[in-house]
């Protein structure tokens, strides 16, 4: 892991260049993204079908092959073991509670001239949900993603999921079923994406697509946008630690660890004015990589875009946070709530030696699809709000519009749009 220093004359070059992401500028990609979804829109299920035997080695014989039933569902929750039924619906009620809170009613009120004026909160009619897979599974993407739908009264949540092989996690499937999935589909990459946004003769066409997943789903998505709403474009897994120096070194080099497993291009970032502390921290890497089942993944990760930073002090590493807007920051110091308020970007922010990132990207209850490469400066985690829609109510008086009446002629014909004006003339009493 390479160590920087703040104080270097060339450090923010350094910065920059260690922490860029372009993946998105791939050509290549961007034309088999296009041509996948150009093809799953001409063709429908047959395209389906041709795509997942070929990047999923799994043969379809027929496209309601690519649904995975409700009762097969309900086998996989009942066949799971024990503990593991019981964190995920511990899970799924601390994830319920807190997007309770995040709940937006209508609202309304009557202004001096006895207008009406408010807004009108609905939710969508559908969304689909992309849950990853490959080089691991994750029923908690289940959760994060159709929990909040739910909550906000989404009528139909279709998921599609890869299943290389035919292979798919059970806890995925449990965790479908628990969290009122209402349909759930074999189909992964860029061809999921398309059926969603599109739809097919088997696959619904939805309102919004979320989740997170591989270049070629993030491409799709942003290809298809417009078409659908997305939540956002998720780049690679990031963390960023600000450290005092009082926190066990061992706990910190796991916490990069549990962010540096998920590939080789996530990046992890530890900051800290402490020298010596840095030194701790990276004897602790050393001594606990080699017990980790990702070795491989976590040294390419960490080696490849991780760095520990040391920083004048602490408000310097909250600057340097706030620059990189990171996925995941853990606030870990003695006060935590001193530092908060100079924190201006961040996707979920992890207070105190204590609360491990890990905590949120499975049971504390806040979600965990959370912005990356940056996007914390104008994206928000995935919640409750993404799955509504807010629609404007305006209702005039005929008192109340002899005087927005005058406004709206005035100001449309000095934008020279006659039709507007006379529209609103027509309702004004002689």
């Amino acid at each position: 892991m390479r160590r920087l220093d703040s104080r270097q004359a060339d450090f923010q070059g350094l910065l920059d260049r260690l922490t860029a992401w372009d993946e998105e500028l791939d050509h290549s990609v961007n034309e088999t993204v296009r041509q996948v979804l150009a093809d799953v829109s001409a063709r429908g299920d047959a395209a389906l079908l041709e795509y997942t035997a070929r990047f999923d080695q799994l043969e379809l014989a027929a496209a309601a092959d690519m649904e995975v039933s409700q009762e097969r569902l309900q086998q996989a929750l009942e066949a799971i073991d024990p503990g593991s039924r019981e964190a995920l619906e511990s899970a799924a009620g601390r994830i319920r509670e807190y997007h309770q809170h995040q709940v937006q009613d209508s609202w309304q009120y009557h202004d001096e001239g006895g207008n009406l004026l408010g807004q009108k909160v609905t939710p969508l009619c559908s969304a689909g949900i992309y849950v990853p897979g490959g080089k691991a599974s994750y029923p908690s993407s289940v959760l994060m993603n159709a929990i909040p739908a739910k909550v906000a009264g989404v009528e139909q949540i279709i998921m599609t999921v890869p299943a290389p092989g035919g292979e798919i996690n059970e806890l995925v499937l449990a965790a479908a079923a628990i969290a009122g999935v209402d349909r759930v589909f074999t189909l992964g990459g860029a061809q999921a994406v398309a059926a969603l946004a599109y739809g097919t003769q088997s696959v619904p066409r939805v309102d919004k697509i979320v989740g997170p997943g591989n270049i070629y789903v993030a491409t799709a998505k942003r290809m298809v946008f417009g078409r659908v709403g997305i939540d956002m474009i998720a780049g690679p897994s990031e963390i960023l630690v600000i450290c005092d120096g009082s926190t066990n070194p061992d706990w910190v080099a796991m916490d990069l660890f549990s962010q540096a497993e998920h590939d080789e291009n996530a990046q992890a970032i530890l900051l800290c004015p402490d020298p010596d502390y840095l030194d701790r921290v990276a004897q602790s890497i050393a001594k606990l990589l080699p017990e980790m089942e990702r070795e491989d993944i976590i040294r390419a990760s960490l080696q490849g875009r991780g760095a520990m930073i040391q920083t004048r002090d602490l408000d310097e590493a909250v600057a340097i946070s706030n620059q990189l807007a990171p996925e995941h920051l853990e606030l870990s110091v003695q006060d935590p709530e001193a530092l908060l308020p100079q924190v201006r970007h961040a996707g979920a922010i992890f207070m105190g030696p204590y609360t491990s990132e890990s905590l949120g990207d499975y049971c504390a209850g806040p979600n965990h699809v959370l912005p990356t490469s940056r996007s914390a400066r104008f994206f928000s985690p995935l919640g409750v709000y993404d799955f509504q829609k807010r629609s404007s109510l305006i209702m005039c008086s005929a008192s109340g519009v002899q005087e927005l009446g005058r406004l709206a002629s005035v100001l449309a014909r000095g934008e020279s749009l006659t039709a507007h004006a006379r529209s609103a003339e027509y309702r004004l009493e002689e």
